[in-house]
């Protein structure tokens, strides 16, 4: 039998089995040469230890190709709320295909989805479908322009709001890069984006009450929207200062500009009416997107009568093939009315499965005497080491020791846990009893090794 090569082979060894990396390895070499990058996303290009490719999928886990079977914790970066492959999701969808895919006219499933939507999340007077995050965060700024007859939209540093050219930037910079921390520089996070693209988009930095109040008072009149993540999720799964949300809540009142909250992330994870929801702010607009579906492409701009109206009007163009396709409407359905059974049970149930990793998490840091603050809520959390401050905005978290927390997700890979590659998880409202008996077994060895690595490479400094 033909020896395999070790780039193949992961040892796990605290399961002494070996984790056999060998048709993923083929199959990205052999997609490499057709696909770009081997992958259909640029960021599952850094998975580690490489790009896994899945044979399928159930409940919290999933197998690959080789027949290596996981924990999944990164859930294809959020969407799947419910899991792999949940059975009330699949019963809607095989009904639906029956009826038809998409017909570019109407379906009652639009109106129940709307009306569902407006029953949970508290902005939602209106709504608008798109199918992805990005294109629901163009059409939000572009309902708040038209609203406003103005054209400056503020962003903040380490926020990320879709791969479009004008939001695009500042996403991680350099801080070599950056500018002082309370005039950061517009940086774009890719080679080919025009300046003239995102000469109107200003970055501040986030959870600085003076800086943004600051900003305002100066420019606030050429103002048309405020956008942030309502927890940075995207970059150390950060939470806002108590009331610094209201705070934005009430300048954009002051100023007259559109207050955006992206939920993309948030959304049905922070709570089933959004981040909003939980911390009792309402904004003007909101994006969701990932979790709405359960892991179908779908998303929605929710918002306040008084904006949505421009797209009414005919001032404010919305359109697109895939707009309110039936498939979407109804994995959306039936996401959004599991969630919210029993109370919204499912839920609590990923966010104590969620609290219970972190409170682990913390305890074997503590007894490690490893710097590593876990940041985020049950549903979406990030460790973040060399931190032992509160880590409260993007230039914080840049600070942090990546490469050391690269490390925990490979030593947890090796153990059968998947997480997303920055060290990011979600939980699902299906990880349950054996999930978490897997992870307080696996995470003591995991966490140990991690602290090994980091003290020798912090002593040899």
């Amino acid at each position: 039998m033909k020896k395999e090569s070790n780039d193949n082979i992961i040892m796990n060894r605290q399961q002494r089995v070996e984790l056999n990396l060998t048709r993923s390895q083929e199959n990205l070499l052999r997609a490499r040469k057709s696909l770009a990058l081997g992958v259909s996303s640029g960021m599952r290009a850094a998975a580690l230890p490489r790009p896994l490719y899945i044979e399928r999928g159930f409940g919290p886990r999933f197998i690959d190709v080789d027949g290596n079977e996981f924990i999944d914790q990164c859930l294809a970066w959020g969407p799947l709320i419910l899991g792999h492959a949940h059975p009330a999701i699949n019963e809607a969808i095989i009904r639906q295909l029956d009826r038809g895919y998409t017909f570019g006219a109407q379906c009652e499933l639009e109106i129940e989805v709307a009306e569902k939507i407006r029953e949970i999340i508290p902005c939602a007077e209106r709504v608008l479908y798109s199918n992805t995050g990005t294109e629901a965060v163009q059409v939000a700024l572009r309902i708040a322009r038209s609203a406003t007859g103005r054209a400056k939209v503020i962003k903040f540093e380490g926020h990320y709001h879709g791969w479009s050219d004008n939001v695009l930037v500042s996403y991680t910079p350099e801080l070599q890069n950056a500018g002082p921390h309370d005039r950061p520089q517009v940086v774009p996070a890719s080679a080919g984006q025009l300046p003239a693209t995102y000469k109107d988009t200003v970055v501040l930095p986030w959870n600085d009450e003076r800086q943004i109040a600051e900003y305002l008072a100066e420019e606030g009149r050429n103002v048309a929207a405020i956008i942030t993540e309502p927890i940075l999720c995207n970059n150390g799964c950060i939470l806002p200062e108590p009331g610094y949300l209201e705070l934005l809540r009430k300048l954009a009142d002051r100023h007259g500009a559109a207050l955006i909250f992206d939920e993309v992330i948030t959304g049905f994870r922070a709570h089933l009416g959004g981040a909003q929801a939980l911390y009792d702010v309402t904004p003007d607009l909101a994006i969701f997107g990932k979790a709405i579906a359960g892991g179908f492409p779908f998303s929605v701009i929710a918002g306040k009568e008084a904006l949505i109206a421009e797209v009414d009007a005919g001032r404010t163009v919305h359109a697109g093939t895939f707009n309110g396709n039936p498939i979407g409407l109804s994995a959306a359905l039936t996401t959004m009315t599991t969630l919210a059974m029993d109370d919204g049970a499912a839920l609590k149930q990923a966010q104590t499965y969620g609290e219970n990793v972190i409170a682990t998490l913390r305890d074997l840091a503590k007894e490690h005497d490893l710097p590593m603050e876990v940041s985020g809520l049950g549903a979406v959390f990030r460790p973040i080491l060399g931190a032992r401050s509160p880590v409260r905005n993007y230039r914080d978290y840049a600070k942090a020791d990546k490469e050391a927390g690269q490390v925990l997700s490979l030593e947890l890979f090796k153990r059968g846990v998947y997480c997303v590659p920055d060290g990011r998880w979600y939980v699902s409202a299906v990880h349950g009893a054996k999930e978490l008996h897997h992870l307080q077994t696996v995470l003591p060895e995991a966490v140990e090794a991690l602290a090994r690595q980091y003290h020798e490479k912090t002593e040899s400094l």
